[in-house]
């Protein structure tokens, strides 16, 4: 019987664990190479404008529950999307948005930012959101009151981490969780996402529709009929979402593999 050399064994898996990661990084290479990003444009310089997707409140009165995701700025955009939350009251002449922006720490303030009367649907620094969920009606005038509630407990009000979290999206993730009503799949490109509130290594995935292992938003698993299946090695989560038929890939995000979903 030929002898096992246990210090191979460990270099075997390290050599397969950076291949893994290599692969992963594909994604984000392509994006930053060849996507849709502005690298050019100061930020001081780039629109916030409003990307048109959010109802008038003069020609929509009920309620409004929007999630939008967009390109982070610059190069961060290959990996990452920054997440934010829109309501509107029935009735009511203006939107709240809801989100975390890292910059406040600068002036000693919380991270959570809440806007009254601004623009819901807004560009990212010239980044187009995407529409992540959309509830209306009595429906979102259920949720609105939950997510202020979840909003105001934030367990992470004064600290912010690009990566792995907590970020925007650790935020965006731990509304969703207070309010599974939003029924919201966020996508891999959130970054941030699965780093579990309180150094806990399970939860509920954002979508309240399954369960998700998580060391810290480094290495994970999820398993839920609205995410799907997904790995998460170092933030770059990988995996397939079943209902939609989509693959879950880094970068890329969500690839539907059937035309029109």
């Amino acid at each position: 019987m030929k002898p096992v050399n246990f210090l191979i064994l460990p270099l075997k898996w390290l050599g397969r664990l950076l291949l893994l990661l290599l692969l992963l990084l594909i994604g984000p290479l392509v994006v930053l190479g060849f996507g849709d990003l502005d690298l050019d444009t100061h930020w001081s310089d780039a629109s916030m404008r409003s990307s048109q997707q959010a109802p008038r409140p003069r020609d929509h009165k009920g309620a409004v529950v929007q999630v939008y995701g967009a390109r982070a700025y610059n190069w961060r955009g290959a990996f990452a999307i920054h997440t934010w939350i829109s309501t509107k009251r029935k009735g009511a002449d203006h939107y709240s948005t809801y989100q975390v922006l890292g910059w406040n720490l600068y002036r000693g303030n919380s991270v959570i930012s809440v806007t009254h009367r601004g623009i819901p649907d807004f560009l990212w620094y010239n980044a187009r959101p995407d529409l992540l969920v959309d509830h209306r009606g009595e429906n979102a005038e259920s949720m609105i009151d939950a997510i202020e509630m979840a909003v105001a407990d934030y367990p992470y009000p004064y600290r912010y981490q690009v990566w792995p979290g907590p970020n925007s999206n650790t935020f965006t993730a731990h509304v969703a969780r207070r309010v599974p009503q939003l029924n919201l799949d966020l996508p891999p490109t959130a970054i941030g996402k699965d780093y579990l509130p309180d150094g806990a290594f399970f939860d509920s995935t954002p979508s309240g529709t399954g369960w998700q292992v998580s060391l810290r938003g480094l290495l994970g698993i999820s398993l839920a009929p609205v995410e799907g299946f997904e790995f998460n090695l170092l933030g770059l989560g990988f995996g397939m979402d079943f209902d939609d038929v989509a693959l879950r890939l880094p970068g890329f995000g969500r690839v539907a593999l059937i035309s029109g979903q």
